[in-house]
């Protein structure tokens, strides 16, 4: 049966905050991840899925099952490092990918199972991996997150900061690395979402449908079109497609040179001072974002505007509140900090 082609992310209209958060964490999977919160049928889904064909390709180790960076043997597997240690290892390029998490999935199916029988008569491990082996330098979405059983959220919590998935049962314990960025989309009205995996996500957006009565017959039109025609759809948008893939590889290329400055470091803190918020986690992610975006936007020097940027993503799950109260920031207080340091 034929893949079902996905929208293209170029032709989704608005949502201009959640498709920079998800070129963010393609451009940098260091990031963390993103959440998107919204009513249903604003393209939440949409944009996560077609965010795959504007992926760029990665090396990878051949063969391996975890898709191990050849350039970073500090987080290879097991199997890389018994194979390829003090060796240069055999190089394939791949794309990273969308990796789904079906909020019905069970604890093995996520984590990966032992096979106790061949470990007891043949004395070896034998390990089937799971959903975060398959995740393992790629993006893993989980939709309806809030929905997701605690078992499963407890294993995405120790994996995201651990970076490691480790299997254990009678005795026998493996291990394999699970780097990941995590993509979650979810409507408020279905539930909330546990503190802990909240505060996981880098990044957080809200999204409402568009209000503007010319762009709202724009996406009636394009989706009509798309479904009458998937092929013809694609084609008409593969030039935008392939300029915004060839935009995320050069802020790629360019992250790594992007410095930032004392007074940019000193600014975030006051920002976080400011706001009240817990913690330094937020201070460091509203830089890593603010290069981000420095990068994206095409400049080698983080600045006060990738910083006013990276503060409406980063920080709006941050605040303090209490359980079922809307998170509200006060955005003048932030823009006043900013501002006062000109």
């Amino acid at each position: 049966m034929k893949r079902q082609e996905t929208f293209p992310f170029t032709a989704i209209i608005g949502q201009d905050d959640m498709k920079l958060a998800l070129i963010l964490n393609v451009v940098n999977p260091k990031l963390g991840g993103v959440l998107i919160q919204g009513e249903k049928g604003t393209a939440k889904s949409t944009a996560v899925r077609a965010i795959t064909d504007l992926m760029p390709l990665r090396r990878c180790i051949v063969g391996s099952r975890y898709h191990d960076d050849p350039d970073d043997p500090a987080i290879w597997s097991d199997e890389s490092h018994k194979l390829y240690d003090g060796k240069e290892p055999p190089v394939e390029l791949l794309p990273m990918k969308v990796v789904e998490l079906p909020v019905s999935a069970t604890e093995d199916r996520v984590v990966g199972t032992l096979d106790i029988e061949v470990a007891i008569h043949e004395g070896k491990r034998s390990f089937e991996p799971g959903i975060l082996a398959d995740a393992n330098r790629n993006i893993l979405y989980v939709d309806e997150i809030n929905l997701l059983d605690d078992h499963v959220v407890d294993v995405l919590l120790d994996s995201a900061a651990m970076g490691v998935n480790t299997v254990e049962r009678e005795g026998i314990s493996y291990s394999h690395p699970a780097h990941f960025s995590l993509v979650g989309t979810m409507n408020p009205e279905e539930g909330d979402i546990r503190p802990q995996l909240l505060d996981r996500f880098a990044l957080s957006v809200k999204v409402v449908g568009e209000q503007n009565p010319e762009k709202r017959a724009e996406i009636i039109k394009r989706r009509l079109a798309y479904e009458s025609d998937p092929e013809k759809f694609l084609l008409s948008w593969k030039t935008e497609q392939e300029k915004e893939t060839k935009h995320i590889e050069e802020a790629m290329t360019l992250l790594p040179k992007v410095t930032t400055s004392d007074e940019i470091l000193l600014l975030a803190a006051k920002i976080a001072i400011s706001l009240g918020v817990d913690g330094h986690r937020s201070d460091i992610t509203l830089i890593k974002t603010a290069e981000t975006i420095a990068a994206v936007e095409g400049h080698s020097k983080t600045t006060k505007e990738d910083v006013r940027k990276a503060s409406r993503l980063v920080l709006p799950h941050r605040m303090r509140r209490r359980p079922f109260e809307e998170q509200v920031v006060d955005w003048s207080v932030v823009d006043k900090v900013i501002d006062d340091e000109e």
